[in-house]
């Protein structure tokens, strides 16, 4: 050893210096491992290239996912497409308190397997339009980083088993992107859907499944038109969600259920989507989690959004900007009676008209009837900057929350200044009643600008 504890030092042949004892420097030691390292690891796959297929008969479409597939991509050519339904036995229930149990169900197409697209024609002109005849129309079962797009989807059966999902779409252990698809008149027979109350939805979320709904037009179905129930997540933006007929209860026809559910422990970003001519606007039940944001809910036969616990769970909503006009019931209702760290908000919403069917005045109808209906807040859940104007009371010890006309009007102005930005709140029933004024503005810079 060299005193003060330095290191005894020699030079190799090559008249470089190392410690003693070692013969090749750590360094180098370092780059002929990882050499040896990487020639050790396989190489890396590059994914394998779609097989692209064209169809243009339901019997080839039922064919081809006869079995499982991968990494396909389906044109359907323009045309329509009846499909034979099959009987399956699902072996849980997507609604049920219990989900436990065996579901008898009839499925048009179920499609299952990896990468695989199913689209209609390029062409937006021509339409390809599949009537499923069935209560699971496309089944997505199992299938990962799947999509479907430019689609009509129509002519569903409901089946006679109340515990079944019956939707156009139904979508269960996996990832599916739906996109520019129009799912319409989905109705049923009518003697099984008013036994049953439950008809057909436009989209259904079940277990493990991770959904993104873009761009869709969800019109005349006989349920709810986008439900996400156990262990499902879904983005659900820019939708038109339209039940037409306005019908409920025992009535046949499209708007039975909600526009958009939530329930059990699902959860979703809802933003952007237009919901009318429903039964009811858009819920979230149990233990849902969700954000509500920018969206348009007008012409609803009863409440515009609620935030229900069902006497046990603890629903996360979190609710801002969104517009309801003219519900029946109150405009929008709070009822979570557990506290918890972030139970969410309401606030800067804009509620108008509301409260307007007399036959719902008494809170066991549907809610308080107001425009905000507070069953059981939280301390901690924030009420707050709303904007409210023309609302109805049952009973003058209700909370009135309304501001002037004058208020209302210049306070309006920001909120018609975006959705009038937007093609598919342009021509809602709330833009012509109340954003006249920023709509002759728009047509004036087209003109001039």
């Amino acid at each position: 050893a060299m005193p003060g504890g330095g290191r005894v030092v020699r030079r190799d042949r090559r008249g470089t210096t190392g410690a003693v004892g070692h013969g090749i420097e750590g360094s180098s030691v370092r780059r002929i491992l990882i050499i040896i390292l990487l020639c050790l690891i396989p190489p890396r796959m590059a994914p394998a290239a779609a097989v692209r297929r064209k169809i243009s008969t339901a019997e080839e479409l039922e064919a081809l996912f006869a079995e499982p597939v991968d990494t396909v991509e389906v044109e359907l050519l323009p045309g329509t497409y009846h499909l034979k339904p099959m009987t399956m036995m699902e072996p849980t229930c997507g609604n049920c308190r219990d989900p436990d149990r065996n579901v008898f169900i009839s499925v048009g197409l179920r499609i299952s397997g990896t990468m695989v697209t199913i689209s209609g024609p390029e062409d937006t002109s021509a339409t390809a339009v599949v009537f499923t005849h069935s209560g699971y129309g496309l089944f997505f079962d199992g299938c990962a980083d799947c999509s479907l797009e430019r689609l009509t989807i129509t002519g569903g059966s409901r089946d006679v088993d109340p515990n079944a999902t019956d939707a156009a779409v139904v979508v269960k252990n996996g990832t599916v992107r739906i996109e520019r698809c129009d799912i319409r008149d989905n109705i049923g027979d009518s003697s099984t859907v008013v036994g049953n109350t439950v008809g057909i939805m436009g989209i259904c979320g079940r277990e493990h499944s991770k959904l993104t709904i873009t761009g869709n037009r969800i019109t005349r179905n006989s349920w709810d038109g986008i439900a996400l129930y156990r262990d499902a997540e879904a983005s659900i933006t820019g939708n038109r969600i339209d039940g037409v007929d306005k019908a409920y209860g025992k009535e046949i026809g499209g708007g039975r259920g909600v526009g958009i559910g939530v329930t059990w422990n699902a959860k979703a970003d809802i933003r952007g989507n237009l919901v009318r001519r429903y039964w009811k606007g858009i819920g979230l039940f149990v233990d849902a989690e969700a954000d509500v944001r920018g969206n348009l809910v007008e012409d609803i036969l009863t409440w515009g959004i609620a935030v229900w616990d069902a006497g046990k769970g603890k629903p996360v909503a979190r609710v801002e900007e969104n517009v309801i006009f003219n519900t029946g019931a109150c405009g929008a209702s709070i009822t979570r009676s557990k506290p918890g760290d972030d139970p969410g908000y309401f606030r800067r919403n804009l509620i108008v008209g509301t409260g307007k069917n007399v036959a719902y005045d008494s809170p066991e109808a549907y809610c308080y009837q107001c425009a905000i209906a507070e069953h059981a807040v939280p301390e901690n859940f924030r009420i707050e900057e709303n904007l409210c104007f023309n609302n109805r009371r049952a009973t003058d010890d209700l909370p009135d929350r309304d501001v002037p006309k004058s208020v209302f009007l210049k306070r309006v102005k920001p909120t018609c200044l975006r959705l009038v930005e937007v093609e598919l709140f342009r021509n809602s029933d709330f833009c012509r009643k109340h954003c006249g004024f920023t709509r002759r503005f728009n047509l004036f810079n087209e003109l001039f600008n």
